[in-house]
């Protein structure tokens, strides 16, 4: 009964509106009221859940993210991402796709990518004749590889997630989505330049050359040297992953203020006082998820969840498929943060069972997260998006399907095909 209470008392807030978090807390002190548990254990839960070292990396990976999106990065990525592709056939959009996926690795965060290139990007892509659907569909979709690069802060909390059911390292995690995020980058490319076609859409000057390819570059060669930077000092054991996110706080001032000469005192403000509130909400988010995986656990959720699964299929093909499928509802309903902690302890034993990875889990999890990122009635990066394009999300969602079939078939290819996320930490063991 008092797994009846939980799931109901979380259900109906969420239906009535309630921030997520507090729908988290406030269904694990109900169900601690009618079990009778003294309710100090809820606090102690959410205590002990936040007083965990590698939390660090949060707030830092947060913070640089916020300097470059505030920094004008974004510009001088567009530059050398246009100087590559601008000049094909709906060039603009694929030099779109690019520019998302490299500010991806510096910010760390499909928002920030969506805030900072669809704001460059998306107007100018309907000044150039461009349908502001289309613009709108490559941003958003695009900017969701942010969520699998080294500076994500999403890689942190699902390592977290995982403690005391597996075992996996921020590092392998890190190594794990790069070779998905460049997969990721190919099927948007692939999907861009198939709508451009199919729309008519014309082709946008000539190559450039070499020259400007170099310059601009060169240009963007400062902010995009913290994906490196963060990758080379991990593999070289020069300092921690927890570290390297402090490392990239430096490293993004360093460019914006010293180099760029780009970042405001008054922008800076900004950057501070957004990282802060995004901070809070995560580590609130991720203190409360503790306490509500506590009695997860206590209610065996995961047992009785891999029992119904097994009930209708035994195929680990079939039942890697349902996870796929509910990690993907419940991340149209639920923050990135909150999928991954409420849903890692019930779905990763079960994937575990039937031979998965804990790191591949982790990679189709963020995936998964990604997608519900763009999908209503959560979908905030896709309410970004259409804000910024000045076009309805009804209208969006009528021209998706290709680009929602890029995305499906580098999920496929992840879930069902290790290697892709396995062979990069299995160099560096």
């Amino acid at each position: 009964m008092e797994l009846t209470v939980l799931s109901i008392v979380f259900a109906v807030l969420l239906v009535l509106g309630v921030p997520v978090a507090f729908s988290i807390g406030l269904a694990s002190v109900a169900t601690v009221l009618y079990s009778g548990m003294p309710i100090a254990i809820v606090f102690q839960k959410m205590v002990g859940g936040m007083q965990i070292f590698s939390f660090l990396a949060i707030p830092f990976f947060v913070f640089a993210g916020e300097l470059m999106l505030y920094g004008g990065i974004a510009d001088r990525i567009v530059r050398f991402a246009n100087s590559l592709v601008g000049h094909v056939r709906g060039g603009l959009g694929m030099s779109n796709v690019l520019g998302c996926t490299l500010f991806g690795g510096v910010a760390g965060s499909p928002l920030a990518d969506v805030s900072a290139m669809g704001s460059v990007m998306i107007p100018l892509m309907k000044k150039e004749g461009y349908d502001a659907d289309y613009a709108v569909n490559v941003t958003t979709h695009a900017a969701l590889v942010g969520a699998l690069m080294p500076t994500s802060h999403n890689l942190i909390i699902f390592t977290l997630a995982t403690t005391g059911i597996a075992s996996v390292s921020v590092f392998s995690l890190i190594l794990a989505g790069v070779i998905p995020a460049l997969l990721l980058t190919i099927c948007n490319l692939i999907a861009a330049y198939y709508v451009a076609v199919k729309r008519g859409y014309p082709t946008r000057g000539k190559f450039p050359g070499w020259g400007e390819v170099i310059k601009s570059f060169l240009g963007a060669m400062p902010g995009l040297l913290i994906v490196v930077i963060i990758l080379a000092g991990i593999l070289s054991g020069i300092f921690t992953a927890t570290e390297s996110a402090a490392t990239a706080v430096l490293w993004a001032l360093l460019v914006t203020v010293l180099v760029y000469r780009s970042l405001s005192w008054k922008d800076f403000l900004k950057a501070c006082a957004k990282a802060c509130k995004t901070t809070g909400v995560v580590l609130l988010l991720i203190g409360i998820s503790s306490a509500f995986g506590y009695f997860m656990a206590l209610y065996e959720v995961p047992q009785k969840t891999g029992e119904l699964m097994q009930s209708v299929t035994t195929s680990p093909w079939m039942i890697f498929l349902m996870i796929n499928v509910l990690l993907f509802v419940l991340g149209t309903f639920l923050d990135m943060a909150a999928t991954i902690l409420i849903c890692t302890p019930i779905f990763l034993p079960i994937a575990a069972q039937f031979g998965m990875d804990p790191v591949q889990f982790g990679i189709v999890m963020l995936i998964n997260c990604a997608l519900g990122l763009n999908t209503p009635p959560v979908g905030v990066t896709q309410f970004v998006g259409c804000a910024i394009g000045g076009v309805s999300v009804g209208q969006v969602m009528k021209s998706i399907l290709p680009f929602y079939g890029a995305l499906t078939a580098c999920l496929m290819l992840v879930t069902y095909v290790p290697a892709f996320s396995l062979w990069l930490p299995g160099m560096f063991k």
